[in-house]
């Protein structure tokens, strides 16, 4: 436990045999529950992941037999989660790109209360930029800039950073079924979130890169996450100004204004 809150951590993983076994065994003895999310794998990651269950007993492995995406792997982990009672999800891929050192940085402002989802930056530091291949960087600017658009969270950057981590609170408030299960689904996440009210903030932290091999084809990864941020534009601006306001009950409001004018 980590100040007396239950930490669990997501890892999604679909053919990450040169990785996982890193990954699992790099996690900090606070982190409660590790659940490794085998998005149907065809190499040795089910194998690999299925003999450390027997050392490790804080691992538990979700096997997908048809592969759903990096979104509905990590959904898959944040419902098991929630049955297990963890407090706060964070969600560190199966490639070794996240150094678990940085895992309290992520964790610390949910448990003080100063935000319900914390995301990672890493396009804030010019030499963690250097390290990423090029594709990335570009495709990263310019998703960063329709996301914030959409999501009407203005300060974010970075939103393709899949190192997160989120209140219990906070995702019981989520219907995981309407967000994209597919590589948009940080992107829509944000959007969700927005409309949802929660708090969002970035923390700055370096990738790691060994040689993996990124799975998103960039150009129709850019065009199909435009499209769903379109979409997702114009359904915040609905569900948050116009359903959620139409819902409020006058009565409410006035008391809650009666409670700050005292």
């Amino acid at each position: 436990m980590y100040f007396k809150r239950k930490i669990g951590v997501i890892v999604p993983a679909h053919n990450e045999e040169n990785f996982i076994l890193g990954v699992v065994g790099s996690m900090p003895d606070y982190v409660d529950r590790i659940y490794v999310v085998n998005d149907a794998s065809t190499d040795r990651t089910l194998e690999l992941v299925s003999g450390e269950v027997v050392r490790n007993s804080k691992l538990a492995l979700i096997n997908r037999q048809a592969r759903g995406g990096v979104g509905a792997a990590i959904f898959t982990g944040h419902s098991e989660a929630l049955k297990d009672g963890i407090d706060v999800m964070v969600v560190m891929a199966g490639d070794g790109q996240m150094d678990p050192a940085h895992l309290n940085r992520f964790i610390e402002p949910i448990i003080n209360g100063k935000a319900d989802y914390v995301k990672g930056n890493r396009l804030s530091n010019h030499q963690d930029i250097k390290e990423m291949p090029m594709g990335r960087i570009v495709g990263n600017f310019l998703l960063t800039n329709l996301t914030r658009v959409a999501s009407g969270y203005w300060n974010i950057s970075d939103p393709q950073n899949g190192y997160t981590a989120i209140s219990a609170n906070t995702l019981r408030k989520l219907d995981m079924d309407k967000i994209e299960h597919g590589f948009a689904f940080e992107n829509d996440m944000l959007v969700k979130l927005n409309a949802a009210g929660a708090r969002v903030i970035d923390i700055q932290h370096p990738a790691i890169y060994r040689g993996q091999n990124s799975k998103i084809r960039y150009p129709g990864f850019i065009v199909r996450t435009s499209w769903v941020l379109f979409k997702d534009t114009f359904w915040r601006i609905w569900v948050k100004y116009l359903v959620n306001h139409r819902d409020r009950n006058p009565d409410d409001e006035l008391a809650e204004n009666e409670i700050e004018i005292k």
